[in-house]
């Protein structure tokens, strides 16, 4: 109820339908993604995890994105972590939807792609650390044994990406996260005799490279990564030159 008087009385929007009331209207929230899909890009880089997501980037789940990271509407970190935790379940094991809560032996870890102090300063919040979090609750109140750990670290600053094909954002993002060893030592010897279910996430994929340097660095310092979960998967149209062709996906 806080929450919804504070949307009102701010003169909140949904982000989707700008209709007037809560930063996502009821209708707009029922209607997002029920199911996860798992998601490989085209074309798939080498040793990739199995990529889940719980939709397009396009539509909704875009405008819901671009509205929690550029505008500061908080209030959508929940309905983003909840479809992060939907496609986290994809690794978890049954059941594959929200619907229900599961007992899953094993204990999760969410180990979000590191955001660059300076973005994060600019910004003003670190988007994917709130979705993550939220991820995190929604998950154990299923009754998964779910943990976030920030292993991952930015070493080196990659050049801008908006105009580079997947094998140039590969090279110009290799080498640029690192996990100290130490503290990946910390997590597999803290499991206290529960095997660790290492899940990589971010908010969106495209091609791929940023989440399998991600995975790159925690396996460089012995973390082994069960799986990569994220909010959207961007949907090439017009695939390079080097793209093989791939399935768009299947539900999980």
């Amino acid at each position: 109820m806080p929450d919804a008087f504070l949307d009102l009385l701010l003169g909140s929007t949904c982000a989707v339908c700008g209709r007037p009331g809560r930063a996502l209207c009821g209708p707009c929230r029922q209607a997002l993604p029920r199911r996860a899909t798992t998601c490989w890009p085209t074309p798939r880089p080498s040793g990739l995890a199995r990529p889940v997501a719980a939709g397009d980037y396009d539509g909704a789940l875009k405008q819901l994105v671009n509205a929690h990271k550029e505008q500061h509407r908080f209030a959508l970190a929940a309905p983003l972590g909840d479809l992060l935790a939907l496609s986290v379940m994809g690794h978890a094991g049954p059941p594959p939807s929200l619907g229900a809560p599961c007992a899953p032996s094993t204990r999760v870890v969410l180990v979000p792609v590191p955001s660059r102090p300076a973005v994060v300063r600019r910004r003003g919040h670190d988007p994917l650390l709130r979705i993550t979090v939220r991820a995190a609750v929604r998950l154990r109140d299923l009754g998964v044994q779910t943990g976030v750990v920030r292993l991952l670290r930015s070493i080196r600053v990659a050049e801008d990406q908006a105009e580079l094909g997947a094998a140039a954002r590969a090279r110009n993002l290799a080498g640029t996260m690192a996990c100290p060893r130490r503290r990946a030592a910390r997590l597999i010897e803290g499991g206290a005799g529960t095997p660790s279910l290492v899940v990589v996430v971010d908010d969106v994929i495209t091609t791929g490279s940023t989440v399998r340097e991600a995975q790159r660095a925690l396996e460089a310092a012995g973390v082994a990564v069960a799986g990569i979960a994220v909010v959207a998967a961007t949907r090439r149209t017009t695939p390079g030159p080097e793209a093989a062709t791939q399935p768009r996906g299947r539900p999980v």
